[in-house]
């Protein structure tokens, strides 16, 4: 399973280890990815996703699933993300 969170598009990040004597051996920083089953209002059920943290409270900030996918870059948007984003636009024209 892949490293990146589905709705930024944040991944792993590389750096160093730096010891006390200044030695230093590459690391990687993977981000913090929680599961998470998130509600849509428009379509009335829940969709799950793999999200950073950071993600998730961007979500809680622009106030809920489908207010954050009407703002995101459909580039940083996983396939699954971007075919919610698609049903949610479709739901919203018929209504």
């Amino acid at each position: 399973m892949s490293r990146v969170c589905e709705l930024t598009g944040k991944g792993p990040m590389v750096g160093n280890n730096v010891s006390h004597a200044n030695n230093r051996t590459r690391r990687r920083f993977l981000p913090n990815l929680n599961d998470v089953t998130l509600q849509s209002e428009t379509l009335g059920r829940g969709v799950k996703l793999r999200i950073s943290a950071h993600a998730l409270r961007s979500v809680d900030h622009r106030g809920g699933l489908d207010k954050f996918l009407a703002k995101a870059k459909d580039t940083e948007l996983s396939d699954r993300a971007l075919k919610v984003k698609k049903e949610i636009k479709t739901a919203q024209a018929d209504a």
